[in-house]
């Protein structure tokens, strides 16, 4: 006969006697267990086929602290509505809300609830609230779907969503909207006895039963203890045997989030290519962010609405940038010695000093190229933090990164930049194929834009890239070519990892974070 540990037959046993079918919540009271309890053995015994398990995720709904207030109150629109009654029917808003007991915070909510279940019209030119002529008396104002709900709720405290009317399952969306109840998904799992199950029950029948009808069995350890073993009781009980071939429960050990995994990836494998990384602060004064960059003070892109300004302080100090500043505000005026007209206005000293986040990681190239700290050739990059006032979608985020590069060397030209993005898409983002179509900015030219496809992700825009115009690099001292790129990588991360929305970079969806792999 097989055997069954001590709570395991009265955990079968609680089961035969309530039908064969149980809640683990039935099981609880007519055991007496923990619930931990009741579903180790339950999980022992369906191991054994002696039971089976089915799970019904339900919708619970609960009141709130404000939902229960109402549900003994009543909501504020049927106080109201009752005091307006009280009144005549018609009463001034201010009246009926002090009669109603309704506070300044709820009397607008009253009222817009009042209007929209039709039970009176507002005046507001005399603040005077009527109701409407179905309603006269307040003895035939019928009790909505929500306030039945909320009266029901308060007798049961909780109820599963599923279980209700189609009217009280409409209303149940509506109050929580207002925020009066909860709705938070639970798990219910019904064991029930097999035929196997039945038979072993069958077979333990000579086993003397207590006054509640309970099995009990010889008491089997499961801890060795050190009283058992000094004392040499451990020879009169019975040990429990381990079944080494059961299923163990899956464990979740401490890993890198992907995306950080992926970041390192990248950073070292432009390390392992000779780049040297470039680092900054995410505070950044427009003179790196745009001036610098020969973007005019007027660009659109320095608007409010597409940049984040600092607003205290709202100045830093570039006066140890002095040469550089005034060579970069010459260009802009006139053109200094770069053999352009420049744009044409008058430079403004307090408008490249204002803060700001750093809107592209393109800062970092500037300063790097003003530091001079650098040998002809040499290849510089950055996985920079930049911020946008975007409209988040599964495209853009406000807050995202970029992999900024350069490459200063003597006679660079497009086709060395076309080379080093297309094996950049190809060997860090996995892309099948690239495309490069002609941009726009104002401190490259020519400028192109990159593109990659991939089987099951579609084509997806990178970023852009040129090569420095003179406007940029002379007034920062630098008279070599400078090729320059600047890539959205959590785009090439979507790629790499098969995303379709950026926001699951920064899921906090524990099931998606648990199946990718440790690399």
């Amino acid at each position: 006969m097989a055997e069954l540990r001590t709570q395991e037959q009265q955990v079968l046993s609680a089961l035969e006697s309530l039908g064969g079918s149980a809640t683990v919540e039935q099981l609880i009271q007519a055991c007496g267990f923990q619930e931990s309890a009741v579903m180790r053995n339950a999980l022992t015994l369906q191991e054994k086929n002696y039971i089976g398990i089915k799970a019904k995720i339900q919708n619970i709904i609960k009141l709130t602290p404000e939902g229960e207030k109402y549900a003994k109150d009543g909501l504020p629109e049927r106080n109201l509505i009752l005091a307006t009654a009280e009144l005549g029917g018609t009463a001034d808003l201010q009246t009926a809300a002090k009669k109603a007991n309704v506070t300044a915070e709820f009397i607008q909510i009253a009222l817009g609830w009042t209007i929209r279940k039709k039970w009176a019209t507002y005046t507001p030119q005399n603040n005077t609230l009527h109701i409407t002529d179905t309603f006269l008396y307040q003895t035939i104002i019928p009790e909505g779907c929500d306030e039945t709900l909320l009266k029901h709720l308060q007798q049961k405290k909780q109820e599963p969503q599923e279980d209700l009317s189609t009217e009280l399952q409409q209303a149940t969306e509506q109050l929580k909207k207002r925020k009066l109840l909860t709705v938070e998904p639970k798990t219910t799992r019904t064991l029930q006895i097999t035929p196997e199950g039945k038979d072993i029950l069958t077979e333990t029948r000579n086993i003397t039963l207590t006054s509640d009808a309970r099995i009990v069995a010889p008491e089997v350890i499961t801890q060795l203890t050190p009283n058992l073993i000094i004392t040499g009781k451990w020879r009169e009980k019975t040990l429990q045997k381990y079944n080494i071939e059961a299923p163990v429960a899956k464990t979740w050990p401490g890993k890198k989030h992907p995306y950080m995994q992926f970041l390192d990836e990248v950073r070292a494998k432009l390390v392992q290519l000779g780049f040297q990384e470039m680092t900054g602060t995410c505070v950044e004064t427009s003179f790196f962010n745009f001036d610098a960059l020969y973007v005019p003070q007027d660009h659109p892109a320095r608007e409010a609405s597409d940049i984040y300004y600092v607003k205290d302080p709202a100045c830093g100090d570039i006066s140890k940038h002095a040469q550089v500043v005034e060579h970069v505000k010459e260009t802009h005026e006139n053109g200094w010695k770069t053999g352009s007209t420049g744009w044409g206005y008058k430079y403004s000293l307090e408008a490249a000093q204002r803060l700001i986040l750093r809107g592209h990681g393109t800062c970092l190239s500037a300063r790097t190229l003003e530091a001079g700290n650098f040998e002809v050739p040499s290849k510089h990059f950055s996985i920079a933090r930049v911020y946008r006032p975007e409209i988040t979608d599964k495209t853009h985020l406000s807050e995202f990164n970029q992999v900024e590069g350069i490459i200063i060397d003597k006679d660079l030209n497009l086709k060395d930049l076309l080379g080093v993005l297309g094996k950049f898409a190809i060997e860090i983002a996995g892309a099948d194929k690239i495309r490069f179509k002609p941009d726009y900015f104002p401190f490259t030219e020519p400028s192109v834009e990159l593109s990659a496809y991939k089987e099951g992700c579609g084509w997806i825009e990178f970023g852009g890239s040129g090569i420095f115009r003179p406007e940029v690099t002379l007034p920062l001292g630098v008279k070599e070519p400078v090729i320059a790129w600047g890539l959205g990588v959590d785009r090439l991360f979507m790629m790499r990892a098969g995303i379709e929305d950026i926001r699951m970079i920064f899921s906090q969806d524990l099931s998606w974070l648990r199946k990718k792999q440790v690399t």
